[in-house]
């Protein structure tokens, strides 16, 4: 049976944007009289040591202040490893009984330039955990307040009040890695590791060691700093998956069993797919085709394994599975490839092919004025800030360069641009979008558009339009936007199925879903926009 993390609050499975194993350090705090700071991002769970003690009293396994006697509190500002997302927190308490703090609340900041220091006096701190009670020898998942959703933050604040300890401090999110920077210095990326938002999404068993080490940074520090089975006593085989940071082509790859002996697999085999947007259950079922990238090959024990030449041509993938036979441990899994950003930056399509530049399509879009060009590509996505980035990015010397920079701009966004876009589709089966955006001729044309590509709901009965009724309302109830799908091409039943399916996703997960349906209706409409 697959392993996916359960969550508190649907976002404990995420990666801890705040790990010391991806950088993650506590740079100051008012006061560390009993417990230095450093505590509070240990990898390992905190241990408690009966009768040791130091010069300034009992030992503990945390951040813990002195006794606060006057007003006030007391805090520790954190640099985030990777910057990102933030949905929740873990604040464990364990082993502090009677001098943990009575409550807390976090802040996030932002903090760009080539240096990133943090300057605390003059910074805008967000709250993004409102002042939550702490409980004795305790871990609690809290999620993030809605100040939190859509943003990215590099620092975090912890505040206690009034003093007290804290063993440890896990800031859970998506990490956010500046893809267009990575892309222009060159070179292949690892697609699959943790400091690149990838994430170990699911496995068969884990038993010895979690899943998510295989991604993280550096070689093994030992045995259980990898992901280890337990011994199979039938037939079959184990396995993982790991949803890509980006999509991309993957190039090289390195499978790592350093410290594992006389318990690493005998082979393994990798696979990949080109899924974005997928639910997990899709994944580990029989729906998804998976094609073979790295035959099954021999491992050896304590070795770092490198291929190249023996990949298959396989294209763009988002998602990638590891099989090993029969069972055992794999330490690091690196996959090392072209993300599809970079191709678009630093690679435009050849336009050697004299028909690639000479479409009237095209032309006429190059020629169009800036408010003409605006008009345009807002019909195509309801973006304001990408129909202004595609605008500026003219001119285009082939139809593909166009759909290459499109994706790109799109999926640099944020999130109130992705919702904004959102807003501008009809509900599927429904003839308009909100007053508020038929207001504007340019959002009409888009809702006529809109209405051609639901060609699939034409032939509908009334039960599947009722069901499409009370699953939108659902849907928009739970999520806060409309359900959205690459409709053309798309029968009424199989729409109402994806409906159906993405209601049970987190809503992390299901605004990535949108955003990639929205990425292939763009694209759809543009090739008739370049027609």
């Amino acid at each position: 049976m697959a392993q996916a993390d359960g969550a508190v609050g649907g976002f404990t499975h995420l990666m801890d944007l705040a790990s010391e194993r991806l950088g993650g350090k506590a740079i100051s705090a008012n006061d560390e009289f009993f417990a230095p700071k450093d505590n509070l991002l240990k990898p390992e769970a905190p241990v408690f040591i009966p009768g040791k003690f130091t010069e300034f009293g009992k030992w503990m396994d945390g951040w813990e202040t002195r006794r606060r006697r006057e007003p006030g509190h007391d805090w520790c500002i954190i640099r985030l490893g990777v910057p990102g997302i933030i949905h929740g927190f873990t604040i464990d308490t364990a082993h502090f009984k009677g001098n943990q703090p009575e409550s807390c609340t976090v802040e996030a900041t932002e903090v760009r330039g080539p240096d990133g220091r943090l300057d605390a006096d003059r910074t805008a701190w967000t709250t993004v955990l409102e002042r939550t009670p702490l409980n004795p020898g305790s871990e609690h998942g809290v999620a993030a307040s809605p100040a939190a959703h859509g943003r990215r933050f590099t620092h975090v604040r912890l505040n206690i009040f009034p003093d007290g300890g804290v063993a440890r401090l896990r800031v859970l999110g998506e990490v956010l890695p500046d893809w267009p920077t990575l892309a222009q210095k060159g070179g292949l990326v690892d697609l699959a590791a943790a400091e690149n938002a990838g994430l170990v999404i699911a496995c068969n068993d884990m038993h010895f060691g979690s899943r998510h080490n295989l991604i993280m940074p550096g070689r093994a520090l030992n045995m259980g700093d990898g992901w280890e089975t337990r011994r199979r006593r039938g037939p079959g085989y184990d396995w993982t998956i790991i949803r890509l940071g980006h999509r991309g082509t993957i190039r090289k790859i390195e499978v790592d069993t350093n410290h594992f002996k006389g318990n690493f697999p005998e082979s393994c085999m990798i696979e990949v797919c080109d899924a974005p947007g997928i639910a997990l259950e899709s994944l580990t079922g029989s729906t998804v085709r998976w094609t073979t990238l790295l035959p099954r090959t021999k491992l050896a024990a304590h070795t770092r394994h490198h291929f190249e030449r023996e990949l298959a041509t396989a294209g763009p993938a988002t998602h990638a599975r590891l099989n090993i036979y029969p069972d055992g441990g794999i330490s690091r899994l690196r996959l090392h490839g072209t993300p599809e950003v970079a191709a678009a930056l630093a690679a435009p399509p050849s336009t050697s092919d004299p028909a690639a530049g000479a479409g009237s399509g095209l032309d006429r879009l190059n020629a169009l004025s800036k408010p003409e060009a605006l008009a345009a590509f807002h019909r195509c996505c309801g973006s304001r800030r990408w129909a202004s980035r595609m605008v500026d990015g003219r001119p285009f010397d082939s139809a593909e360069s166009v759909h290459h920079v499109a994706q790109l701009m799109w999926f640099t966004l944020d999130r109130e641009d992705w919702l904004e876009a959102f807003a501008q589709h009809p509900r599927i089966g429904a003839s308009s979008v909100s007053e508020r955006a038929l207001d504007q001729p340019i959002h009409a044309q888009t809702a006529a558009l809109a209405a051609g590509e639901q060609s699939g709901m034409a032939g509908a009965s009334d039960e599947v339009r009722r069901a499409f009724t009370a699953g939108n309302e659902l849907y928009e109830q739970h999520f806060g936007h409309v359900f959205l799908i690459r409709a053309t091409g798309r029968s009424a039943e199989e729409m109402l199925s994806h409906l159906h399916s993405r209601l049970k996703n987190e809503p992390d997960v299901e605004l990535s879903n949108a955003a990639a349906q929205q990425a292939e209706i763009t694209r759809i409409r543009l090739e008739t926009l370049l027609a």
